[in-house]
């Protein structure tokens, strides 16, 4: 079986990749991170026999995708968010893995995809979303707007179990492996998770992005001025810090500043 595997954060790609090595699936599928290259692919190459789809990459929503190319195969959607596409994808016969998801999960999918392929009559047609599911997919995600964003963390202190209010949450930052969120007194909170996975979990209009280490709160952030080589002062209000932006990021940094 040839599958296609369209998903933007490596760690994610990976797990995927020896989930379906330990499903027998021993030769490892190509991996797509963006809309642009995942269509790229598609009009290149013979459709594979499968795509497991995450719903947010890199450039956009994949639902665009599937709009710009009729996408005549089965989908597996695997995605972080929980919402109003779980009851749809069930409904109509599409898998949908919630993160993380585990081998057993992951076999019960793919025995699904094999009852539905072996159920047609010969010669064998793959399925695909039916038209009407697709636009109904597509009006919801345009309707219902952003996933259900986090609202606080847990986090595992000496004396227990500890609830971060994501609101009060001045930055984050990754150091030396592990990710930190600080509030406005200064105090670091070990959480769970990459910052890559943690940017996903939180909304965009309020954490930004400065460099390859750090997510800041506006509500946060008093003023932004030049600093050398094209990169930006970031003051913050609390914990009265200054953090800088990488040059890469400036351009980004200056529009998700301006709403």
């Amino acid at each position: 079986m040839n599958i296609l595997i369209l998903e933007d954060e490596e760690p994610a790609a990976r797990q995927l990749t020896q989930l379906l090595a330990q499903a027998g699936h021993a030769t490892p599928p190509p991996v797509l991170r963006s809309v642009g290259k995942a269509l790229a692919w598609l009009q290149a190459n013979p459709l594979p026999d499968l795509i497991m789809s995450d719903i947010e990459l890199l450039d956009g929503n994949v639902f665009s995708l599937y709009e710009l190319f009729p996408v005549a195969c089965p989908i597996i959607f695997t995605t972080a968010y929980d919402q109003f596409l779980l009851a749809a994808f069930q409904g109509n016969g599409i898998a949908y893995l919630l993160k993380p998801f585990t081998l057993e999960q992951l076999q019960a999918a793919l025995t699904k995809y094999e009852r539905l392929r072996t159920s047609l009559a010969p010669p064998p047609a793959a399925p695909s979303l039916p038209p009407d599911v697709m636009r109904e997919l597509t009006q919801a995600l345009r309707q219902h707007g952003q996933p259900a964003y986090k609202q606080r963390f847990s986090v595992r202190m000496r004396n227990g179990l500890y609830l971060l209010q994501t609101a009060d949450i001045a930055y984050l930052q990754a150091d030396e492996g592990v990710t930190f969120a600080v509030d406005s007194a200064g105090t670091r909170y070990p959480l769970s998770g990459t910052l890559a996975e943690l940017e996903r979990q939180l909304d965009p209009s309020r954490f930004g992005r400065l460099n390859r280490s750090e997510l800041v709160n506006v509500a946060f952030i008093e003023r932004a001025e030049p600093y050398f080589n094209n990169r930006l002062a970031v003051k913050l209000r609390a914990p009265g810090l200054t953090l800088t932006n990488s040059a890469a990021q400036t351009p980004e940094f200056r529009r998700w500043l301006e709403g």
